[in-house]
């Protein structure tokens, strides 16, 4: 009980805004298109959820990633983005799993409602970089094979995806970064989608919110870097 009273405690105003908009602009967009299939909904409520989550650093919102990464991959299965679903199910879903334990291990000075926030070396980035180009690289002849439309965007997004959830297993700050720019990729992809069949946009709204979340992520674990940085320095200067 105290861990959810300290929870709510350290949620800012800024926080329940963008949440409150986030919620409204996916039950908006989703009845005014008069879409049917509640588990686009689901999805994207979930996804806002652990978005804010996440953005506050807290390993719940790694815990109903998992969550929201198999609703997503059934979306994407009955429009044949088969990149979307390998790369959920196979992909953000364990590494969700893996995420959740790097932070469950490593909890700010025992805070299970933050996580610590961790500065990567610099050789650490092109070691990321490198595994996701290649995956990504595998990933495009599969694709192919499987005859995925919109092919050379579902690679990108694939590059972007993994870039981001190893950055988040990681700790880095910076996880949110590749977020948004697989996020970009999505509205794309959905929009293209939303096209032919216009319930689709539904999806193009529920990753333009995740594009908001995704931001305000950065912008809150970079000052979450900064404090913890300057509690431990205290400490140490104490």
């Amino acid at each position: 009980m105290n861990v959810i009273k300290d929870f709510f405690r350290n949620v800012r105003p800024i926080e329940y805004v963008i949440f409150a908009c986030s919620v409204c602009a996916i039950l908006l967009s989703f009845f005014l298109t008069r879409n049917t299939d509640y588990l686009q909904l689901t999805a994207s409520l979930l996804g806002a959820v652990a978005l804010i989550l996440i953005a506050k650093g807290h390993v719940l919102g790694q815990i109903l990633s998992v969550v929201f990464s198999v609703f997503y991959g059934v979306i994407s299965y009955f429009c044949g983005y088969y990149g979307e679903i390998i790369t959920y199910l196979g992909m953000s879903a364990p590494v969700a799993v893996l995420a959740v334990v790097s932070w469950l291990k490593n909890p700010f000075r025992g805070n299970k409602n933050e996580v610590t926030v961790n500065r990567l070396s610099l050789k650490e980035y092109p070691v990321i970089l490198a595994v996701s180009l290649l995956v990504s690289v595998a990933f495009f002849f599969i694709l192919r094979a499987l005859h995925t439309p919109n092919l050379w965007w579902s690679t990108v997004s694939v590059l972007t995806s993994c870039t981001a959830m190893l950055l988040c297993v990681r700790r880095s700050p910076y996880y949110a970064f590749a977020y948004c720019a697989n996020d970009l990729v999505l509205i794309v992809l959905w929009s293209l989608m939303s096209a032919e069949n216009t319930t689709y946009i539904a999806m193009v709204v529920c990753f333009v919110v995740f594009l908001v979340n995704d931001i305000y992520g950065l912008i809150n674990w970079l000052r979450l870097l900064r404090r913890q940085q300057k509690l431990i320095q205290e400490e140490q200067g104490a």
